[in-house]
């Protein structure tokens, strides 16, 4: 995955610039941080100024970056950081568009030619795929982060605050936290019962999981954009976690 942003900080200030902004990245966070300093003050970055580079400058943040096994207090402070975030409705975001993030899936399974376990997940994958359209429709609407590499949240052993908003919009609770349960950053973490904290549609639940794995999954197997990052073995696992998140979400399970 190419690097999307530089950042340098400046005693209590950090300035963003974009590298890649394609889709509009810097507008999606300045638009995100903006309504959310609004609306949530202290729970992201208060945005002090943009300019064309494109570039955006913000207050810089307490805490340290989330990772590996998560602790309970950790858990807890999530939890109320997603609560936080999730109860926030600001208007004017634009929506994270599911329908392209299909597409690029789709798209990705289909061109794939392998062969073991990364080629049966692949294969069923694809079957599935469509599937995923039903994500597409309405669904009661919140801000979406759209990154939720564990990194992202800072914990200062009591709160958590969140950064990076490039990638944010309108999306809804049971994407947004399927994104988050099967980020790959999100492994060491037991995440069994932390959907019961939120009022989640289940069954949508089930089927974004499905295809977050598989977004995963195209990105780490041989070919992919990151193929050489990960440990030997880990695009097997995934494919492996691919497979039983299927069958699960066929079983109703």
């Amino acid at each position: 995955m190419s690097q999307t942003h530089q950042v340098a900080v400046t005693g209590d200030v950090v300035t963003k610039t974009y590298v890649d902004h394609a889709r509009g990245e810097h507008h999606r966070e300045w638009e995100a941080l903006t309504a959310l300093t609004e609306t949530t003050p202290g729970l992201v970055p208060t945005p002090l100024r943009r300019t064309g580079d494109p570039s955006i400058t913000m207050t810089r943040l307490p805490g340290s970056p989330l990772g590996g096994s998560l602790t309970e207090q950790q858990l807890d402070a999530l939890e109320r950081a997603l609560h936080e975030l999730w109860s926030a409705r600001p208007a004017g975001l634009r929506p994270i568009s599911l329908t392209g993030v299909i597409q690029r899936i789709t798209s990705a399974v289909s061109s794939w030619t392998g062969g073991g376990v990364l080629g049966e997940a692949n294969a069923v994958a694809g079957e599935w795929l469509p599937r995923a359209e039903v994500l597409v429709r309405p669904a009661d609407p919140v801000v979406g982060h759209g990154d939720p590499n564990l990194a992202n949240y800072l914990w200062d052993g009591q709160r958590i605050r969140i950064v990076d908003f490039e990638d944010a919009g309108l999306s809804d609770r049971a994407v947004e936290l399927a994104n988050l349960v099967e980020h790959l950053a999100s492994r060491q973490t037991d995440w069994t019962k932390f959907a019961d904290r939120f009022a989640v549609d289940r069954e949508r639940y089930a089927i974004a999981r499905v295809l977050w794995a598989t977004f995963w999954l195209t990105l780490i197997r041989p070919g992919g954009p990151s193929a050489d990052r990960n440990p030997p073995g880990t695009a097997e696992a995934q494919a492996e976690r691919v497979l039983t998140l299927i069958r699960q979400e066929e079983g109703g399970g």
